[in-house]
C-alpha cells in the first residue's frame, strides 16, 4: 500500500513538473505577426483555414460547425470550405470574400502565430493597412493561372510602404496548373523584376494548393522540383528578432506612477532601444539629464530591458517628467521640428479638408497639426503619381505637415514606433488618416515661411488664404441676407430665429442689428438721412470683409430708402447679397412695438419710417415674409441655403 501511494505521489509530482515546463515553455515563445493579402478569391482565407486545420488547432466543435457550414454554405463543392474559418461577417459568407480584417491566434511547439486575414479589394485598402500596421511578415497570394496582376502590385506597395521586412510570395491554386514548376518560375521572375525598387529585404517563393495541403504544412509529393520548406515550416523559422531596432533608445512616457510617496516610476513600452540599470539618460523636451536606478518588469526587477516590453523605471533625480516626453540616451537624439514629410493613408469616409487643424497622435504626444501641402498622390495600382488637392477614403499620398509645437521623432524606416502617427479629426474624434514620417523639413522646405509672393500680397492687403479654401474649411459661402422693414416688424425676431438655426446646423454666421451697431460702431451718428446712409455703408463694408472670409452675415436693418440699398448691394456685392422684405403694415408694427409708437405720438420721438418719415418698400426683394409665420420664413431661407450650395457648401 505505502508503495503504491509513493508511486502515486511520484507520478503526480512528475506530472505537475511536465505541467509547469510546458508552461514555462509556451511563455517564452517568441510571437510572429502576419498578414495574408491577394486578389479577390486568390484563396487567403483558405490557406489560413487549412492552414489551422491541418495543424490540428481546431476543436471539435468548430470541426463539426466547419463541416455543417460547407454544405450549407461553402464555396468548394463537396469539399470543407476552410475560408469559413476566418469569413465571419454574413456579407462575407455569402459573397465568398473578405471585407474586414480577421484575426487568428494559434502556436505550435516553436512559435505563437497571430494571423491578420486583410481584404483584397482596392475598396478596402484602410481595412489591409490596419492588419499590416502590426504584422512582422506578409504572405501575398496569387493565383497561379492569373500571375502578376494589378492588386498584387498594390499589396506589395502597401506592405512596402509600412516597412514589412519579410514577404513570402504564395504562389496558389498549383493544382489547377498541373503543378508546373515552369509556370511558378515564371511568376517568380515576373514578381522580382516587379519589386526591384521596392524596399523589402527578405522575399521567399513558395508554390501551393491551399484547398489541397500541398506544401501549406507538409512538403507535397506532387511538386518534388521544389525543395524548399513548406509555409508553417517557414513562419516557424523565420528570424523577426532583429527587426526591432536596438541601438537608438526611445522610451515615450505614458503614465507616471505614483502608488505612494515612496516611490515615483515613468511607465511606457519601449520603442526601440536597450535601456539599462546605471545608464544616463536624456529627457525631451526639457533636456534634463538623469540616471536610470532601477527597472522594474511584470516579474521584478530586471538588469536591462528591450523592444517591445512594457516597463517602469526609477530615476536618481527629481526630475518634472510627465506624459508625452520621451526618455532617451544624451549621445542619441532623436529629430525635433514641426515641420516634417510623411506619407499619408486616409482612413475616414469624410474627405480631408486641407485648412482644417487635424490632431496628431504621435509617441503618446498629441497637438494641433496642418497639412500644409500635398506633393502628389500615389496610385496603388499603377504606382504613377498625380497632383490632388485632397485625398478621400483609401488614397495614398506625400505631403508636408506642421505642427502647432516642435515634436521628437525618426524616420519611419529606422524606427516603426516613433516614426508613425495617427491624424484625429477635431469635430468627431475619428482616425482621419494613418501616418509614416519620411523626414523632418528644414529651411527652404517649410511651407509655413512667407515668401516673396506672399509679402506682395501683405502690401496690398490681400489675405494669404484664398476664398475657396475658406470656403472648404467652413463647408459653407459667404453671403449676407438683408433683412428690411418697419420697426415692429419682426426684422430681429427672424434674424435670430435664423441664426440659431444655422449655429444648430454647423454653419459660422455672424448677426449685425441696428442697436448693436449704433451703441458702438456708429455711435457718432444721429437720425438725419446723411447720417443713416453713413450708418449702412459702414454695416455693408462689415459685411463685405465677412463674406470675404466665408463668413454667413444677417443683418436686421429698416434701411428705408430703396437708393441706400442699392448702394449697400453694390459694396457687398449683389451677387451674394439676398434682400429679404418683412411685409407688416402699420397696424401690426404698432401692435409689436406699442411702446415706441406711444412715444411718438406724444412727439417724444421723431423721423420714424413709415409714420413720420418715409419707407420705400422694396420692389424686388428675394424674400417677402409676413411676420406672423416665423418658423415658415426661416425653412424657407434654410431650403434655398442648401439648394443653392450656399450651405452646405456643394462640391
Amino acid at each position: 500500500m505505502e508503495k503504491n501511494l509513493l508511486t502515486y505521489k511520484k507520478a503526480r509530482n512528475t506530472f505537475y513538473m511536465d505541467i509547469h515546463e510546458f508552461l514555462d515553455q509556451d511563455q517564452q515563445k517568441d510571437l510572429l505577426r502576419f498578414l495574408t493579402a491577394g486578389s479577390v478569391d486568390d484563396g487567403k482565407s483558405t490557406l489560413i483555414g487549412r492552414l489551422l486545420f491541418d495543424s490540428k488547432k481546431l476543436y471539435e466543435d468548430h470541426l463539426q460547425a466547419l463541416e455543417r457550414d460547407s454544405k450549407r454554405i461553402g464555396h468548394a463543392g463537396e469539399n470543407i470550405d476552410y475560408a469559413l474559418l476566418l469569413d465571419g461577417l454574413k456579407a462575407e459568407r455569402e459573397q465568398g470574400i473578405t471585407i474586414d480584417v480577421a484575426y487568428r491566434y494559434f502556436s505550435t511547439n516553436k512559435r505563437k502565430f497571430i494571423i491578420a486575414d486583410t481584404p483584397g479589394h482596392e475598396q478596402y485598402t484602410r481595412n489591409m493597412v490596419t492588419g499590416a500596421s502590426t504584422a512582422n511578415l506578409a504572405i501575398i497570394l496569387i493565383d497561379a493561372r492569373k500571375g502578376v496582376i494589378t492588386q498584387t502590385k498594390r499589396h506589395t506597395f502597401i506592405v512596402s510602404l509600412l516597412g514589412i521586412r519579410h514577404l513570402v510570395l504564395a504562389v496558389n491554386k498549383m493544382d489547377l496548373v498541373n503543378y508546373s514548376q515552369e509556370v511558378f518560375e515564371k511568376i517568380c521572375s515576373d514578381y522580382k523584376r516587379f519589386i526591384t525598387g521596392l524596399d523589402i529585404p527578405d522575399v521567399n517563393f513558395i508554390p501551393l494548393s491551399a484547398l489541397n495541403g500541398d506544401n501549406v504544412v507538409e512538403l507535397s509529393l506532387r511538386m518534388p522540383w521544389y525543395h524548399g520548406e513548406s509555409l508553417l515550416e517557414f513562419l516557424e523559422n523565420v528570424h523577426v528578432g532583429s527587426d526591432h531596432n536596438f541601438s537608438e533608445l526611445r522610451y515615450p512616457v505614458q503614465f507616471v506612477l505614483r502608488p505612494s510617496l515612496h516611490f515615483r516610476g515613468f511607465s511606457a513600452r519601449i520603442a526601440s532601444g536597450v535601456i539599462r540599470k546605471g545608464d544616463t539618460i536624456r529627457v525631451l523636451p526639457s533636456g534634463k539629464e538623469s540616471v536610470v536606478t532601477s527597472i522594474i518588469t511584470a516579474n521584478g526587477e530586471s538588469e536591462f530591458a528591450f523592444p517591445p516590453q512594457s516597463v517602469t523605471i526609477t530615476l536618481k533625480d527629481e526630475i518634472d517628467i510627465s506624459r508625452g516626453d520621451m526618455i532617451v540616451h544624451p549621445d542619441n537624439l532623436p529629430m525635433v521640428n514641426r515641420h516634417m514629410e510623411v506619407m499619408l493613408v486616409w482612413m475616414d469616409e469624410k474627405p480631408m479638408k486641407p485648412e482644417t487643424q487635424y490632431y496628431i497622435k504621435l509617441n503618446n504626444n498629441t497637438t494641433k497639426v496642418k497639412i500644409e501641402n500635398i506633393l502628389y498622390k500615389i496610385d496603388v495600382n499603377t504606382l504613377e503619381k498625380s497632383n490632388i488637392e485632397f485625398f478621400t477614403l483609401n488614397d495614398i499620398g506625400r505631403v508636408i505637415i506642421t505642427t502647432n509645437k516642435p515634436l521628437f521623432f525618426d524616420r519611419y524606416k529606422h524606427s516603426h514606433s516613433t516614426g508613425s502617427f495617427v491624424l484625429i479629426d477635431p469635430m468627431t474624434n475619428n482616425t482621419s488618416a494613418v501616418g509614416m514620417i519620411i523626414d523632418e523639413v528644414k529651411g527652404k522646405g517649410s511651407f509655413s515661411r512667407i515668401t516673396d509672393i506672399d509679402r506682395n500680397k501683405i502690401e496690398r492687403g490681400e489675405c494669404l488664404v484664398p476664398l475657396d479654401q475658406r470656403e472648404r474649411f467652413y463647408d459653407q459661402k459667404g453671403v449676407t441676407l438683408w433683412i428690411t422693414g418697419l420697426h415692429g416688424s419682426g426684422k430681429n425676431t427672424l434674424a435670430y430665429l435664423l441664426e440659431k438655426r444655422l449655429f444648430e446646423e454647423g454653419a459660422t454666421t455672424i448677426l449685425l442689428d441696428g442697436s448693436t451697431i449704433r451703441s458702438g460702431l456708429s455711435r457718432e451718428l444721429d437720425q438725419s438721412e446723411a447720417h443713416r446712409a453713413e450708418h449702412l455703408r459702414k454695416v455693408a463694408q462689415v459685411a463685405r470683409i465677412l463674406n470675404d472670409q466665408g463668413v454667413i452675415v444677417i443683418c436686421s436693418f429698416i434701411s428705408p430708402d430703396e437708393e441706400i440699398r442699392k448702394q449697400v448691394a453694390e459694396i457687398i456685392g449683389k451677387e451674394r447679397f439676398l434682400l429679404t422684405y418683412m411685409n407688416a403694415d402699420l397696424e401690426h408694427s404698432r401692435n409689436f412695438r406699442p411702446e415706441l409708437y406711444d412715444k411718438v405720438d406724444a412727439g417724444l420721438v421723431y423721423d420714424v419710417p413709415g409714420y413720420d418719415a418715409k419707407y420705400e418698400i422694396p420692389p424686388n426683394p428675394d424674400f417677402n415674409f409676413k411676420p406672423n409665420e416665423m418658423e415658415t420664413n426661416c425653412d424657407t431661407i434654410m431650403d434655398y441655403f442648401r439648394e443653392s450650395g450656399v450651405f452646405p457648401l456643394k462640391r
